[in-house]
């Protein structure tokens, strides 16, 4: 069984990259995920407001379990099977890590929001992850025609 890293941030083409994963799976792909969501360190000003790390730690926690609950509702009504994890720091080398760490074939992510280019953390995996990377672009809608009677 292959074993995917679908990283999800919250954005709509996350959750294009974890349907995508989906329909390979529906096309006889025998493959269990890992949902990820990482959460960047706090900024000083969190640091020095919240006088308290665990408070910070929750606080991410909750907001990357948000995060993943859209994707985890899509693998569950698909009957696949998947674990998730929140991790916290850099995205791009926190991802390589998760991927070493779960024991990964692959990762499948969506592109980047806004823009023609792959986003920083798409372009950190594509040039220092150990497994294939396939990042996939929601369609575009198709712009309405113009009536072309006189």
């Amino acid at each position: 069984m292959m074993k995917i890293l679908l990283p999800v941030d919250g954005t709509p083409s996350a959750l294009f990259a974890v349907q995508y994963a989906l329909r390979l799976r529906q096309e006889g792909l025998d493959a269990s995920y890992v949902l990820a969501n990482v959460q960047t360190p706090p900024s000083l000003y969190e640091v020095v407001t919240a006088h308290d790390a665990a408070v910070l730690d929750d606080v991410r926690r909750a907001a990357g379990a948000d995060l993943l609950a859209p994707a985890e509702a899509l693998l569950e009504a698909a009957g696949a099977s998947w674990e998730s994890e929140v991790a916290g720091g850099e995205p791009g080398h926190v991802l390589v890590d998760l991927v070493e760490t779960y024991g990964c074939d692959a990762v499948i992510m969506g592109a980047q929001e806004e823009g023609e280019g792959v986003g920083p953390v798409a372009m950190a995996l594509l040039e220092h992850c150990p497994v294939p990377v396939t990042v996939v672009r929601p369609p575009v809608p198709a712009e309405p025609q113009a009536d072309l009677e006189p």
